[in-house]
């Protein structure tokens, strides 16, 4: 039977095409900074301690790194508990997406000056906050980091000021016109 290649992805199994990934990234959020980040075979000794359930570093190594991809219900509860999100994270892909949105603010919430803006924000006016916000999205134009909406994610694209020069016609912008 030709299965069209080691990479192709079965449609049958749908849940296992992004494990890696989720994995990897839930690993990444949890543990920022990559020195500090345990190996895989101290991660699986905290998640036996955590839960009380074994998974070796071997086997969540494989499963990290996508070589594995034959991931029972139990094992996946065990890390969703570890990690602290709901079993659908791994997979439902909605699902996915709003755990990250939400571990995408936690994490932003983790430095001061982000919370501290937030907390002077507070019990602004309305006009004010959007303000604001229209401050903190131009200046993330300009850093060239990606927009954020209320929801995590990111807004359609919008027409900048008539009084900015446009994205084409700035040569350190991607898309830029090179004459």
């Amino acid at each position: 039977m030709d299965r069209g290649g080691a990479d192709r992805h079965d449609a049958s199994r749908p849940l296992l095409t992004d494990l890696d990934e989720r994995l990897s990234s839930l690993i990444a959020t949890f543990y920022p900074d990559e020195r500090k980040r345990p190996g895989y075979a101290r991660l699986a000794r905290l998640i036996r301690e955590s839960t009380g359930r074994t998974i070796s570093g071997t086997y969540l190594w494989e499963l990290t790194t996508g070589r594995k991809r034959n991931v029972t219900l139990e094992q996946l509860a065990v890390l969703a508990e570890f990690f602290g999100v709901p079993l659908e994270y791994f997979v439902n892909d909605e699902v996915s997406r709003q755990v990250d949105a939400q571990l995408k603010l936690a994490v932003a919430l983790r430095d001061t000056k982000v919370r501290s803006l937030a907390l002077r924000a507070e019990g602004l006016s309305s006009a004010s906050l959007d303000a604001l916000l229209t401050i903190v999205n131009e200046v993330r134009r300009v850093e060239n980091l990606e927009p954020v909406s209320e929801k995590g994610e990111p807004p359609p694209p919008t027409r900048p000021p008539d009084n900015l020069p446009h994205d084409e016609d700035r040569p350190d912008r991607p898309g830029a016109r090179r004459h």
